[in-house]
């Protein structure tokens, strides 16, 4: 259990320095630390610090998956873009479900989040084994069915324990 806190106070304090840039705040660092000590705090008392809350251990996994998904952003990018510009007869919005490969929560999220980053997609429910989403184009419910989204989520969750 220390582990956890200590890894978890670690990452949120280096998060939350990196993204607010505030090194020189007196006031403005302290509340950072409160913050941080409270999180860090309310997730204890909820009981929800696990090897599954522990980050540190996902850093080789995120590092293999993430290039790929934000390759797969800027071509959804690219994509979404020549539709909105070729007219309204260019798009053709659904909706459609993709089984998961996922077993667990937390690969499961990892999915589900991978499809509502990439432009024109948006996961709309999750359930055990589907995934439900709204789809902007037919070739985005292709790139998804195809299954290369998948089977990376699903390496990635297993390169998580």
């Amino acid at each position: 259990m220390t582990r956890y806190v200590i890894s978890q106070t670690v990452l949120l304090s280096v998060v939350w320095l990196l993204f607010s840039g505030m090194w020189t705040y007196p006031v403005i660092l302290s509340l950072g630390v409160a913050s941080v000590i409270v999180t860090v705090w309310l997730v204890g008392r909820m009981g929800l610090l696990a090897r599954d809350t522990e980050v540190l251990h996902m850093i080789p996994a995120a590092l293999r998956y993430w290039p790929w998904l934000m390759g797969q952003i800027v071509r959804a990018n690219l994509q979404v873009a020549g539709r909105i510009l070729a007219g309204p007869d260019a798009i053709d919005p659904r909706i459609a479900q993709t089984k998961t490969l996922q077993r667990t929560h937390v690969g499961r999220a990892i999915m589900a989040n991978s499809i509502t980053l990439t432009p024109g997609t948006v996961t709309l429910r999750v359930t055990e084994d589907h995934i439900e989403y709204y789809a902007l184009t037919p070739d985005l419910v292709d790139d998804l069915e195809a299954g290369e989204m998948n089977r990376r989520a699903l390496r990635f969750e297993e390169g998580l324990s």
